[in-house]
């Protein structure tokens, strides 16, 4: 039987070296904006108007029209084929809307179509991010308690708990990571649907982890002579067929929304589709390899370091 836990050092190792660019790109971000990814006006505040025109704008031409209607803090860029603005501004009221469609129809001749409009005041913003924090946390507090009765018949129920909240910790790490790296490369900001796309993460990363507990539990009863470590590799086999073939399965549609999905939704399934990716890796690299370190003794650095400078008895 291959011996999938064994070289669980080696996955460790990796999550590590997934995890740590993500995390340097986040505290970075911290330092030179303020926060660990580009907020849109959905944390924000603010407008987002993105208007078609029938010719190429240089965006400064833009800027300078909402300076003139003394909206100062502008950011604009264009999207696809340089026709289309996508537009970032101050919070613009309907009869500001009206004032600056005019002097744009003024200025360059023509009224753009507006593809959408959207704004959001400051104190929204606020209660999103406090919400979205709130519910991260929520979740975690129900996930541990859910799988702490669920496996409470099992040895150290507990940790079946905390090895699949170390789990879903880690796919949200992989994916804010990536988020964060994406933000300085491509501009890529957070809004309110990557809050869905990270609790969606979450319950993929879970429901994925259980199975494969939920099988080292039967396991565990019907085995009863053969370690831990066995069990938990043999549990790990039985189910992978399982988790694969679901977890490929939502892949090619992510991929193929990816490929042919509208521009608007793009990021949100990208999220998504690295979240589900960690995931699957996770459920077996990580949460599974991470019960079997816990009972074999190898997650307790502080007690060997404690016995290791002890003095030698006389």
């Amino acid at each position: 039987m291959f011996n999938i836990v064994r070289h669980r050092r080696w996955y460790y190792l990796f999550s590590a070296l997934v995890i740590l660019p993500g995390v340097i790109a986040m505290i970075y971000s911290v330092f030179t904006i303020g926060t660990p990814f580009r907020l849109s006006i959905d944390f924000t505040g603010g407008s987002l108007w993105e208007l078609r025109f029938s010719e190429p704008i240089p965006p400064a031409e833009v800027i300078r029209v909402f300076n003139d209607n003394n909206f100062s803090d502008v950011n604009i860029n264009t999207i696809g084929d340089d026709k289309t603005l996508l537009i970032r501004s101050e919070e613009i009221s309907p009869d500001e809307k009206a004032q600056l469609l005019s002097a744009i129809n003024e200025t360059f001749g023509e009224t753009p179509e507006e593809l959408q409009f959207r704004s959001v005041g400051p104190t929204v913003g606020r209660e999103v991010t406090r919400t979205a924090l709130i519910a991260v946390f929520m979740a975690s507090v129900v996930i541990l308690g859910f799988i702490t009765w669920a496996f409470r018949n099992v040895s150290h129920p507990v940790r079946f708990g905390v090895a699949a909240i170390v789990a879903m910790l880690h796919d949200v790490l992989v994916t804010m990571g990536v988020f964060s790296i994406m933000g300085f490369i491509s501009g890529w900001e957070v809004d309110a649907l990557f809050l869905s796309a990270v609790l969606t993460v979450i319950g993929f990363s879970v429901q994925d982890t259980i199975v494969v507990f939920d099988r080292i539990r039967e396991n565990s009863r019907r085995r009863r002579g053969e370690d831990f470590e066995t069990i938990a590799n043999r549990s790990l086999l039985e189910t992978m067929h399982r988790s694969m073939a679901t977890q490929i399965n939502a892949m090619f549609v992510m991929i193929a929304l990816l490929l042919f999905g509208g521009l608007t939704i793009r990021q949100f399934i990208a999220t998504m589709f690295i979240g589900l990716l960690s995931g699957t890796y996770s459920s077996i690299f990580t949460a599974t390899p991470l019960l079997v370190s816990w009972e074999k003794g190898e997650l307790n650095l502080l007690r060997r370091l404690r016995g290791n400078k002890r003095p030698a008895a006389a």
